[in-house]
């Protein structure tokens, strides 16, 4: 592995962490070196927020000067303001790596690209094109500015971070929820950490709509709201044959939340994120659906009955932690 590569793949770990939670916007990464040195490694955080490229100039700036700003690195506009008045050169011996081609164009934040080219760092580093069409040209940019430009680094990674990006832009893309236990028991409870609650409480706060199984609401009479983040609850999609459903469920008196039960499956055609939660029942009625998985695995063995009994070949993407249980990332291999 070059070293490069070592970098690029820094930045991709760093864009897994907020994978999805920018929905509408991709998982970014980005990485920057002095001197051989990493003296900023930041992520694109939440959509119409600071950029991942912005954010790691910001820590770039207080790593170098020993300042910290005082202003809230989050506001794109004002970061930018801050980068643009800076002293000329004062990143001219960076070296930035970056997951995805940096924006072009103006849209709730300012453009990466005009950044970069102002700032102009050593060199700019990128695994892949951005490809929708314009937002592209960043590079094209930075060459005018005579800034060094190299593509492709670890391109096949990068493109395995973009996959939900691309498909929101043509369908509605579709993640599938799993806690288990080390022996695959789904049954019996809270299973997972209050870390892993907590991430899912930050996709279910930016997905367009979370669908669950009839079965699973009446038996583990839910919420489904975002109480360990504070974000408003989504709304929910019931998919069940039968409207029997006992309303003092706490799922119904959430504020501010619409709660529609159907048994047909649909909207899967129009562009959005769909967070899907069930037991076998949901993920047999979807699997042609369902686009990635999203494992957390507990450390602890159970004798519950409860699994998911069900034919599925999946594609391992990337794997983090989410306090003491496992976190995977998977890809459906649809037959």
């Amino acid at each position: 592995m070059t070293s490069s590569q070592i970098y690029m793949t820094q930045a991709l770990k760093k864009a897994w962490e907020y994978q999805l939670r920018t929905y509408p916007n991709p998982a970014v990464g980005a990485l920057i070196l002095c001197n051989n040195e990493i003296i900023a490694l930041e992520a694109h955080q939440k959509a119409g927020t600071s950029h991942a490229e912005v954010l790691a100039f910001i820590s770039a700036y207080e790593t170098l000067s020993g300042e910290e700003i005082g202003f809230d690195r989050f506001d794109a506009h004002k970061a930018h303001e801050f980068l643009y008045a800076l002293p000329q050169n004062f990143f001219s011996e960076s070296i930035v790596y970056v997951t995805l081609e940096p924006c072009s164009h103006e849209g709730k934040t300012p453009s990466c690209a005009s950044l970069l080219a102002a700032l102009k760092p050593k060199k700019v580093v990128v695994a892949t094109l951005d490809p929708i069409e314009g937002h592209d040209g960043g590079l094209k940019r930075l060459e005018e500015q005579g800034i060094e430009v190299k593509v492709g680094v670890c391109e096949k990674e990068a493109l395995e971070l973009l996959e939900p990006f691309l498909v929101w832009q043509e369908r509605a893309f579709v993640l599938f929820k799993i806690a288990q236990t080390s022996n695959g028991k789904i049954g019996g409870g809270y299973l997972t950490s209050k870390e892993s609650l907590t991430h899912v409480h930050q996709l279910r706060s930016v997905c367009s709509q979370m669908m669950i199984g009839g079965n699973t609401v009446r038996v583990d009479r839910p919420t489904l709201d975002c109480r360990f983040t504070g974000d408003e609850a989504p709304d929910i999609i019931i998919y069940s044959k039968w409207d029997n459903f006992d309303r003092d469920i706490p799922l119904f008196s959430v504020e501010n939340r619409k709660v529609e039960i159907t048994n047909i499956l649909k909207g899967f055609n129009r562009p959005s994120f769909i967070f899907i939660e069930g037991g076998e029942g949901m993920i047999n009625a979807l699997k042609d659906s369902i686009d990635w998985l999203l494992q957390y695995q507990a450390p602890k063995l159970s004798s519950h009955i409860s699994n998911y009994s069900i034919d599925l070949n999946l594609e391992f993407l990337f794997q983090d932690k989410r306090g003491v249980d496992l976190l995977l990332w998977s890809r459906t291999r649809k037959k």
